[in-house]
């Protein structure tokens, strides 16, 4: 039916009365509130003020402006696609556009002037599109800061065109054509939901979909207006210049006029249709002329991000600034915004020294809802001004682990330090450094501030601090990276021992405040109980000293420590979710209660507490002793007797002056020092390898020259010189590369003891078998410290060429027994020939995509194929390393400082924040003094224990971990973490290799191969000396008064691996004689004698049961004397 005049009126006023009325209002609201506020600043005193801060009001108000904040960030969350709802609602929108638009294109085949019935079925799905479009038009509404902003945005003014009509229609019981046409421009969102459906990822795809869509947009509409106004004719003439065109033809003279070609067989015959032309043409020549808006919205963009970030009251905010670009953002965000997913109320303030490129800008737009870009330098105190650092939360500085000058990087950051702290001192500043030596300057800046939280992430010394650990522990580094590695690729495992390692890399380190139930209680039975009762590994606490008044982290403190109230727990779990239950315990409601779920809030309401005065530390004066050397070192930690590492006798008087009195220590304690070593005396010659014959020591394969960058081998050289393990349990350093290289490293090194440096290149045989590295108990082969190359997957040359050419060494084990090879190498057996063994390897890779070129050493064929280096089966062995995780420690400092802290700690041997002042003392960390105070060293150490040729053996049933766990815990003060297990027991198999699992759960089953990740007290001996004798003796606190060369001959005893038998072997070791001393002496001897203990671990219980007859033991002179003091 045709439509009259006074319809197609209602039409189009309907929407132009919305807009228009809906603009005056907003424009009348916002200066009536603007009055109102201004009024209240010069009436501050008056009764409306006064009533409106009564408590009832005020509380009314504040609840209502609270309630008001979080549905509007639930709004701004969900429009900005952040979830999963969020996605699939702005997609849902966009395709109900596309669908309206088609309806037009569908009811454009009726004439203008006509009007379509309630009985087209067309309609009533147009009406249902155009109430989603109000409800959605709503929701933006509420989560625009600026109404009137958004009133004049496109998208609101195509909803208030097209909406309000619709709902004349239904009124009408007749729709027209009208303005739908302005659904085009939905068109434009176009980009957005490809990159929201991942469909487009590179720059060009970016530019390409936004060429696209402007242009299809702008088609679309204008072939709208010409169809609408070539059809009716000018209103002024009521239409009786119109002439019939369809819309397809109206697209046909769009597209010639912006071709600029003009055929002329359709053109506009009206006065309203030719302007349009004619403005059209110049606008189109402006807007697709050589990429014209790509230019136009770069040039924007410059000015849109020099605008100055606005602070809202309450709203919390970080600014991030250093190494701006696409990698590094998207990085920080994942880590970032992964802690508590949905519910961050935190904005980052990004401030970047150039404007973002495409694919940033495509970060920042996905992630909207938190992030803001402002473009400026943190050493531009107007910048600063500008992104209000006053009052951020914490300033976070991005690092570029990838450039080319690591020290130009350091510095600039340094400076912006500097710079942040000037403008205002009390900024929390994170900080990322790449080389160790450049930190030192830091702590220098007056308004540095530990306390405050302020920080330092170290790439060089985390990640040789983790090489470092590996080096001392197989699998250690893998142990303790899967703790900070958070894994969301969904990976179906297809062998068992997969399924475990994955289950292991979902846990990670947690922090919880205890219960005040705890206090009182010893960490033993605290960890003990929150293992058993609620499924958390309790691995360390914050400790407040009683004397220093300092708070420190403790890694398995002995029974002498009772927590205090409010503790803070570090554990090793799964979710904050489970952490939760520890400060949730109540030791009344719950203490019948073994299902961890059911742990919740207390239902009582009062608590009485048994406290102890004063027992954060209880030392009794005549149980007090301070610990030295072992008689026999801890060389069980591999699960067999160990050979110790050592140069024959006269080799180690000539490169080192000896020194027999004491253990010397750096002034603080924690580390081994020496006098400075002349380079020199620990350069070896290949000529004299019979003077230097090395065994179970660490090589380290370096690469550089002397031009290049100082990587920071110090901080690969303290963990293995930690004041945690005797003298005697230091391995012998074989530094192998570049002379030129090695001496400027050397003056950082120069203090530490058994030091060697052999000058040539892990690309050689010759020189890897001059270092004896047959018999080296593991091979780190570091990355290279040259420049970066313009190809990523060339950064690791060298390092890959050194791997692959150690993992081709094979070295007979004829002149071994499988004791000495198990410990130090993996063995290999072909049938019918004889026993191999291949060279303990660890290998860093700058880029982690490079894993596939040393993953075939592996020798296994169930690697997870194309997946990254954490799920790599070198990985999960322990056998490789990437820094490229440390990127998620900025934000986890600016979460849970202490993390970090204890990361650093278990790292780099008990490095932190308060030690700092002591290794900067000098240029080489080390002061040009010692002391022999032993405070320092009684602190755990990490190893790796058997569980039969251990005390662990003297643990019974141990068939579960949790048996393990309590057992040792109990009985020894050890605590265990995780397992190094087999990948495959059957002999016939040409590998054996483990894999490690992190935290097993409290019934898993273990093997008699199992060797367990513990944490092992300072004064613990954990090599069973004796296993024939009738009661199990243990060597402790053990000074040695003077040093003999022996030679004893092994019995032959069982391999747990293997269960083969070994042959009897001589050996050339260290006896050390010992002697009592006073504890003033700092030094003092004891002879612990333990009696075999049986312990039965349940889960809520464990039952210790003591052998007939071994409640008394006689004490012959015989089992009194130590093992070297007889010859044999």
């Amino acid at each position: 039916m045709a439509c009259s005049t006074e319809i197609q009126a209602a039409f189009i006023f309907s929407s132009f009365v919305t807009f228009f009325l809906g603009l005056l209002f907003l424009f009348f609201f916002r200066l009536i509130w603007r009055t109102i506020k201004k009024w209240q600043n010069i009436k501050g005193t008056g009764i409306l003020l006064e009533l409106l801060l009564t408590k009832s009001i005020g509380n009314k108000h504040f609840k209502s402006l609270h309630f008001q904040g979080i549905f509007r960030n639930r709004v701004e969350m969900l429009l900005s696609a952040q979830t999963l709802v969020g996605q699939v609602l702005v997609i849902l929108v966009f395709v109900l556009s596309i669908g309206s638009l088609i309806i037009y294109f569908i009811n454009s085949s009726d004439p203008v002037g006509s009007c379509s019935s309630y009985e087209d079925k067309t309609i009533p799905i147009d009406l249902s599109f155009n109430v989603f479009f109000s409800f959605y038009f709503g929701l933006r509404f509420v989560a625009a800061d600026d109404k009137i902003k958004f009133w004049l945005e496109m998208n609101s003014i195509v909803d208030i065109f097209t909406i309000p009509p619709t709902f004349i229609s239904y009124y009408l019981k007749s729709n027209w054509l009208g303005l739908r046409f302005l659904r085009a421009l939905r068109l434009l969102e176009l980009p957005q939901i490809l990159q929201i459906l991942r469909a487009i990822r590179t720059s060009n795809s970016v530019k390409l979909s936004k060429l696209l869509s402007i242009i299809l947009s702008t088609w679309f509409t204008a072939a709208g207006f010409i169809h609408l106004v070539e059809n009716s004719g000018d209103p002024w003439l009521k239409g009786r210049n119109s002439q019939n065109i369809s819309y397809f033809e109206s697209i046909y003279l769009v597209m010639a006029t912006t071709s600029t070609v003009g055929f002329g067989d359709v053109v506009a015959k009206t006065s309203l249709g030719r302007t349009f032309i004619m403005f059209f043409t110049l606008g189109s020549l402006i807007l697709f002329a050589n990429y014209i808006p790509e230019m136009v919205e770069l040039f924007a963009n410059k000015r849109k991000y020099t605008s100055s970030y606005e602070v809202v009251k309450g709203k919390k905010f970080i600014v991030v600034c250093g190494n701006i670009t696409v990698d590094s953002v998207t990085a920080f965000l994942r880590n970032f915004l992964r802690y508590k997913p949905g519910e961050i109320n935190i904005e980052i303030v990004f401030l970047g020294e150039v404007p973002p490129s495409l694919e940033l800008e495509t970060v920042f737009k996905c992630n909207m809802a938190y992030t803001t870009f402002i473009s400026g330098s943190a050493l531009k105190w107007d910048d600063l001004r500008r992104v209000a650092v006053e009052s951020a939360e914490a300033c976070l500085i991005i690092a570029n682990p990838l450039c080319s000058d690591l020290h130009a990087e350091d510095t600039s950051n340094i400076m912006r330090v500097l710079s942040i702290k000037n403008y205002y001192p009390s900024t929390r500043v994170i900080i990322q450094i790449l080389q160790s030596h450049n930190k030192v300057f830091l702590p220098k800046i007056p308004s540095w501030s530990w306390t405050a939280g302020d920080n330092i992430i170290c790439f060089a010394e985390l990640k040789l601090g983790f090489i470092a650990q590996g080096c001392l522990v197989p699998g250690l580094c893998t142990f303790l990276t899967s703790l900070f590695v958070e894994q969301n690729k969904k990976v179906f495992p297809k062998q068992p021992w997969q399924k475990y390692f994955l289950n292991g890399l979902k846990n990670k380190i947690l922090t919880q405040r205890l219960s005040d139930d705890f206090t009182g209680m010893s960490f033993p039975e605290v960890s003990r109980l929150c293992f058993v009762k609620m499924g958390l590994m309790l691995i360390a606490i914050e400790h407040k000293s009683t004397f220093h008044g300092q708070s420190g982290l403790l890694l398995n403190p002995s029974a002498q420590v009772r927590l205090r109230k409010n503790t803070l727990g570090f554990f090793i779990a799964e979710s904050t979710k489970e952490v939760v239950r520890a400060s949730l315990y109540c030791a009344s409601c719950h203490s019948d209660i073994f299902i961890p779920e059911l742990i919740g809030k207390c239902s009582c309401k009062t608590k009485i507490h048994e406290h102890f005065p004063g027992a954060t530390v209880m030392v009794k004066k005549s149980s007090m002793k301070v610990f030295s050397d072992s008689t026999v070192p801890d060389r069980m930690l591999w699960g067999q007797p160990q050979p110790i590492s050592n140069l024959s006798f006269s080799t180690r008087v000539f490169l080192y002056e000896a020194e027999q009195d004491s253990d010397q220590l750096d002034s603080s304690g924690m580390f081994h020092w020496c006098r400075a070593t002349p380079l020199d005396n620990v350069i070896l010659k290949r000529m004299d390898k019979s003077k230097h014959e090395f065994r179970n020591h660490v090589i380290a394969c370096i690469f550089g020259d002397a031009q290049s960058t100082l990587i920071g081998l110090r901080n690969f050289v303290m963990p293995l010189r930690a004041s945690s393990y005797m003298r005697q349990e230091l391995k012998d350093i074989v530094f192998i590369g570049s002379l030129e290289y090695l001496k400027r490293e050397w003056l950082f090194l120069r203090n530490f003891p058994q030091i060697y440096i052999l000058s040539g290149s892990a690309l050689f045989p010759e020189d890897l078998h001059a270092a004896n590295i047959e018999e080296c108990s593991m091979c780190a082969v570091l990355s290279s410290s040259s420049k970066a190359s313009s190809n990523p997957a060339l950064v690791d040359t060298e390092t890959i060429m050194a791997t692959l050419n150690i993992g081709s060494l094979r070295i007979s084990c004829s002149s071994q027994t499988p004791e000495e090879s198990q410990g130090t190498s993996e063995t290999f057996r072909f049938p019918g020939k004889s026993k191999y063994r291949r060279i303990p390897i660890l290998t860093e890779l700058k880029n982690p995509s490079n894993i596939h070129y040393i993953e075939q050493l592996s020798g296994l064929d169930e690697s997870f194929a194309g997946t990254s280096l954490h799920l790599s089966t070198s990985f999960s062995t322990g056998t490789v390393f990437s820094g490229s995780f440390l990127d998620s420690l900025l934000a986890t400092a600016f979460y849970n400082y202490h993390v970090l802290e204890l990361l650093q700690m278990l790292v780099t041997g008990g490095i932190s924040s308060q030690l700092e002042q002591h290794l900067d003392k000098s240029i080489c960390g080390m002061v040009q003094s010692y002391s022999s105070v032993l405070s320092g060293r009684m602190r755990c150490k990490l190893g790796l224990l058997s569980l039969d040729q251990t005390i662990l053996s003297d643990i019974k049933p141990r068939k579960t971990f949790g048996q393990v766990f309590c057992g040792s815990l109990d009985n020894f003060g050890i605590l265990c973490l995780g397992l190094y297990r087999m990948i495959d027991e059957e002999e016939n198999k040409p590998e054996q290799k483990r894999f490690v699992i992190t935290r097993p759960a409290n019934d898993f089953k273990l093997l008699p191969s199992d060797l367990v990740f513990c944490a092992i007290p300072f004064s613990t001996s954990c090599y069973k000396m004796d296993t024939s004798s009738k009661g199990l003796y243990e060597m402790t606190n053990t000074v040695p008064t003077s040093e003999k060369v022996t030679k004893i001959h092994n019995s032959p005893t069982t391999d747990p691996v293997e269960q083969t038998t070994t042959q009897p072997l001589t050996t050339t070791i260290h006896c050390l004689q010992p002697a009592t001393i006073s504890v003033s002496d700092s030094k003092q001897a004891v002879l612990t004698q333990r009696s075999k203990i049986s312990s039965q671990t349940h889960l809520g219980k464990t039952e210790t049961v003591k052998e007939n007859g071994r409640g008394k033991k006689k004490e012959s002179p015989e089992e009194n004397a130590p093992a070297s003091s007889k010859p044999n």
